[in-house]
Formats: structure tokens, sequence, C-alpha cells
């Protein structure tokens, strides 16, 4: 399935936290990096006391055909050592990784739950890259409503050295693990605002570490993102939005006018980090007509009912 409808969003999930103003590898706030649904390595996650997320679990609801094909598409971020910096500080930074799962008979899921592994080989394809492995379980039950419930679970069983260093664990991790579905031949059911009769099936759909909402465009019920951010159906990037600031709920207008008071040692060091520089000087090239846009914007107007 082509998954583009939702790649400006997906990627807004998958680098949130990326890097986070003033936008220095120098700044403690990003040196101390924390992003959203990482998934720690299974052995060192069960290790710590008290254990960190290793697997993400995300149930959901199909309304099948004859013929239902499911697309899965695994993402997250990896991060890699970066060069050293002049403050002897090192830059994790960060590699898109996705693994697609596609064409998959749903009715045969629902006969014979599956479970495929995945890696990607160190250094393969990104110099530094550690390697890492992924094992996806797949499995599906049929509702009393006459539902597929689909269950899915991503696990991170990379080996690594127990005890580790948990800068050094986060190169083996998945960062902002999440995963998009498609289905052909079928309809997902909103777990947010699912019609009356399907209520009590939507209640007993477990997720944990993401929750599913419907994706693409509005009113359409083939796609979903499960994200380890809170979303509502058919989330959005706004149209005014010059591009990403990696900031949970990210205020252009501030974010922007903060880039341009920045002192010129602080601007060198954004150029050391591909997306901090992309920031820097799309911030430096903005036109005063975009900064008035996104000011504020009205997205829709109603009337107000009259006092009898």
């Amino acid at each position: 399935m082509n998954f583009s409808d939702v790649e400006k969003i997906a990627d807004t999930v998958l680098y949130e936290g990326y890097i986070l103003y003033p936008y220095r590898a120098s700044s403690t706030k990003n040196r101390q990096r924390w992003n959203f649904g990482t998934l720690y390595p299974k052995q060192y996650a069960e290790a710590l006391r008290p254990a960190e997320s290793f697997q993400m679990t995300t149930e959901c609801l199909v309304k099948s055909g004859v013929e239902t094909k499911l697309d899965i598409r695994v993402r997250f971020l990896q991060l890699v050592e970066g060069e050293g910096r002049g403050d002897d500080t090192s830059w994790q930074e960060g590699v898109d990784r996705s693994k697609d799962f596609s064409n998959l008979d749903l009715n045969d899921v629902l006969v014979m739950p599956s479970t495929v592994q995945f890696t990607f080989v160190a250094g393969e394809t990104v110099t530094n890259a550690q390697g890492v492995s992924g094992r996806l379980n797949l499995g599906a039950t049929r509702t009393p409503e006459g539902l597929i419930k689909l269950h899915l679970e991503l696990v991170n069983v990379t080996d690594v050295e127990v005890p580790s260093e948990r800068n050094h664990v986060l190169l083996q991790s998945f960062t902002s693990a999440h995963v998009l579905l498609g289905v052909q031949d079928g309809e997902f059911v909103s777990l947010l605002d699912p019609p009356a009769e399907y209520r009590s099936a939507v209640g007993t759909c477990l997720n944990v570490g993401v929750f599913p909402v419907l994706a693409g465009g509005e009113g359409r019920h083939t796609m979903m993102l499960c994200s380890p951010i809170i979303l509502y159906d058919y989330p959005e990037v706004a149209a005014e939005s010059a591009g990403d600031f990696f900031d949970s709920t990210e205020m252009d207008e501030m974010l922007a006018l903060r880039v341009l008071t920045l002192t010129d040692d602080e601007k060198r060091e954004m150029l050391q980090d591909d997306r901090s520089r992309k920031i820097l000087e799309r911030t430096e090239s903005l036109p005063p007509e975009h900064m008035m846009k996104v000011h504020g914007a009205i997205r829709g107007l109603r009337r107000v009912k009259e006092e009898s």
C-alpha cells in the first residue's frame, strides 16, 4: 500500500524530540536525550529495576471482506554516534529505519498467527550504525460482532551486553517506534469514535506503548497510524507550518523568533547536524508574510445560537 498520504504526520512522530531548542548538541536537554516510543533491547530492558519497555502492543478492529489484504510498515529512528564536537561531547544522529510486510492475507492470519524476524546489519548501509534486530508477532481473532481484531507486537530482540551504559544501548534501540497499517477490501474501525454497535468490541482492544488512530484523508478507513504520541483520528500537520522544529505541540512562530535570537556561535553549532542546519536555513529565509501566517489561523466559523 502507498502510505504517502500519512508520511508527513508519521515523520513528525518519528522525529519528535530529535533535537530541541536551542538546537545545540551541547545543550543539556539534547545531550540527555529522551524520545517517545523507545524500545530498548529486551535483555537490557528486563535487567533494569524497574524494567524499561522493549515491546509495543497494538490491537485494532477490521471490517473484513472475502479477500482482505493487510500491509504493515514498521518504522523507527536508530541513533548513530556522530563526530566528536569541539567541547568533547558526542552527538547521536538519527537514521530512518523501516520494514514492510505487504499483501498479507488477513484470513490466513486469522487461522494461523505468524512471527517474522528482521535485522539491520551493522554498518551495511550507514557507517557507524550498530546492528539491530526485531521481531513482529501477528495474530487475529473474530469478535462476536463479526469484526476481526488484529493483534500486533513489535519486540526489540537485539543482542546486547548486560550491564551496559544507557548511551551505548540507545544505539541499538528502536526510538520513536511506530507502525502504519493499511487494508485492501476492508475497513478499520475508529477506536476513538466507533459506531455504537462496535463499542463493546473496542473496549476489548489492548494497546501498550502506542494507540492506533485513523489516518489519511478525512473519512477514509483504510489506514491507521499506531503512534506513541496521543493523537486524534486523521491527524495532520498545519498547512501554515514551513517545516519541523521537532518539538511537541510546536509553536512555529515562537520557535522561529527564538532561533533568530541565537548568537553566531550557537548558530554555527546548529550547522553540525543536517536537520538543525535546515531549521536555521529555513528560519533565516522566511519572508515576513509567512511569519504573519503562523501568528494565528481560523479553521472554521459556526453560527452562535441567539438567546431566546
